[in-house]
């Protein structure tokens, strides 16, 4: 995804160079004024990605935090998949930010490749709808929506509205950049060279790769295909050539999904991969029968019988163009959504599993840069990596139980290497928290910011219990001669068996964002109390023992009761987050 900081930058410059070209006028008798045409071309450029990015910014803040729910319940089958992948991408304009999240539901084991692939299907349709908004020729209004836009962005008081302001006022950009995009690409209307150069571009070859050569480069097929229909509207390409630019388009798009892909873990290789198979493969099913495509879309758009010559052109193609693009992505998703199966097993096949490496450096799965702009998504990656180092520390507890018990000394010395990688997951789980910060959250966001955060830091506190402490006293208890009783090693074995459980559950609350698991840990309390009182109770009649080793003893098992019931303490203070509001008081 482009960084918000080069965008608005360049925005700025380009809207400040393209200020002259608006109040420019065009004389039919004199030489094109390239220079005054290039400041209108990227100066309008400028503006239409500007308000793409503002209108994306807007939708994603009023509806971000529910694609998650979209997304996990909306995959049970490969159309309704498809569906919430069309819904997401419309939303987030950004197909890449779609594969980011599926790749994160992948990763967490809650989704398959073969489900995700109607999800990356139905995210080219997604991608189309801004193409059939900026088909509209609405740019002689453009300039009151984004007055209006201002208007409800920096004056409105609840949040929704000051979100619905941002998108308002972006689609208003997006259609003034349109028409300072258009007005400026006139006088080529009668340029010879440039007609001749469009010509050219009825060749279907050519304009797929002009059109998945520029997509690359702006990482944005909404661009490209805005491009072509401002272009149809100032009656320079016929509709032959627009479906050409938008095939490339589509093709183009994979560009930013494999580059996000690159030193990522397997399943993001993978559902690049799709995305690249389905999008290349519909274009080499349809390229040849670009005509055919084309008599039928001016079958089924608006006409506009009583124009003629360039000005007929201008009033249909635009829309056409639009409906290509859809009416394309659509039937690839129809012809190709009932070999799901072979496209994630021809992707396991070109990406297979890597061997696997023992070492102590661990790198985070989920924290993608690429989705730092979307706060919604960010989050959630924080929490399937929050769920990674949770596991982790999972296996510290498990390991020092089994070391414990067994009093192998190799599988206590494991556990500082398992913390090691806690340490470094736990760093750049807050160096990646830091950069969202840096973005405007909602103040549902914002809420959900601090609880990760509350987690991220308990979960390391947990983790040093365990080595600091827990494993200190366990090597203590190894290099013991006298053994504990039967009564008192059952009872530690309960209270240490609960503890476990309840670590194990309060992970599962956190990957899965699941409140039922979170609900079974603090219902745990009374549990661990109980059997806390009864460990007291138990040891209180011992501490009149004259005999040191016993002494010892004690004292090892009080220290060790108390270091299990910090780590229930804790797991308890983590699943509170997770359950709601009056659950949480009564914890």
């Amino acid at each position: 995804m482009r960084s918000r900081l080069i965008l608005l930058t360049t925005a700025f410059l380009l809207f400040i160079l393209a200020l002259p070209a608006l109040a420019a006028t065009q004389n039919s008798e004199m030489d094109i004024e390239w220079f005054t045409l290039g400041m209108g071309l990227f100066g309008g450029l400028a503006m239409f990605l500007f308000g793409m990015e503002q209108m994306s910014e807007g939708l994603q803040a009023a509806a971000g935090d529910s694609l998650k729910q979209v997304l996990s319940r909306l995959t049970r089958n490969r159309v309704m998949g498809a569906i919430s992948g069309a819904f997401i991408t419309a939303v987030l304009n950004s197909s890449s930010v779609t594969t980011v999240l599926v790749v994160g539901f992948i990763s967490a084991g809650l989704m398959t490749l073969t489900q995700s692939v109607g999800i990356i299907m139905g995210a080219n349709i997604g991608s189309t709808f801004t193409a059939q908004i900026v088909a509209f020729n609405v740019s002689h209004y453009a300039l009151i929506m984004v007055a209006i836009g201002f208007f409800l962005l920096f004056t409105g008081k609840a949040e929704k509205t000051r979100h619905y302001g941002a998108v308002i006022m972006g689609l208003g950009l997006v259609f003034y950049g349109m028409g300072v995009m258009g007005d400026s690409m006139l006088p080529l209307r009668s340029y010879p060279p440039f007609l001749d150069l469009m010509v050219k571009m009825e060749n279907p070859l050519l304009g797929i790769l002009v059109g998945a050569i520029f997509t690359g480069l702006v990482q944005s097929s909404a661009a490209t295909t805005g491009i072509a229909i401002v272009m149809a509207s100032s009656g320079l390409i016929t509709l032959p050539a627009g479906i050409a630019l938008a095939f490339g388009a589509n093709i183009g798009t994979c560009v930013t999904a494999v580059l996000a892909s690159i030193g990522k873990p397997v399943e993001a290789v993978r559902a690049a991969t799709v995305h690249v198979l389905f999008n290349v493969a519909g274009v080499l099913l349809w390229f040849l029968f670009i005509p055919q495509l084309a008599d039928f879309i001016v079958a089924i758009s608006p006409a506009a019988p009583e124009l003629s010559g360039k000005a007929k052109m201008a009033a249909e193609v635009p829309r056409q163009i639009a409906n290509a693009h859809t009416v394309f992505n659509v039937a690839n998703t129809l012809l190709f959504i009932g070999f799901t199966p072979w496209f994630a097993r021809m992707a396991e096949r070109l990406v297979p599993e890597r061997p696997s490496e023992e070492k102590v450096i661990i790198e985070p799965l989920h924290l993608e840069a690429d989705v730092l702009e979307v706060p919604s998504v960010a989050l959630e990656q924080v929490r399937y990596e929050i769920g990674h180092m949770g596991d982790i520390i999972t296996e510290m507890f498990d390991t020092l139980r089994t070391g414990l018990a067994s009093k192998n000394t190799e599988d206590l010395d494991a556990i500082g290497k398992l913390d090691d990688k806690v340490d470094i997951l736990h760093d750049a789980i807050l160096e990646y928290l830091r950069d969202i910060r840096q973005q405007s959250l909602t103040d549902k966001q914002s809420d959900r910011f601090q609880a990760l955060m509350s987690t991220t830091l308990n979960l390391e506190n947990l983790a040093d219990i365990i080595n600091d402490e827990l494993l200190v006293l366990a090597k203590r208890f190894v290099s013991l001669e006298t053994a504990p009783s039967e009564a008192t090693r059952l009872l530690a074995f309960t209270l240490a068996e609960k503890v476990g459980h309840a670590l194990e559950q309060v992970i599962q609350a956190i990957r899965e964002d699941d409140e039922m698991a979170a609900q079974e840990v603090i219902s745990l309390k009374e549990e661990v109390h109980r059997i806390v009182s009864e460990f007291l109770a138990s040891q209180a009649q011992r501490f009149g023992s004259k005999d040191g080793a016993r002494l010892q003893l004690v004292r090892l098992e009080m220290e060790f009761l108390e270091k299990l019931r910090s780590i229930y303490t804790l797991t308890k203070r983590i699943a509170k987050d997770f359950v709601p509001a009056e659950v949480a008081s009564k914890a």
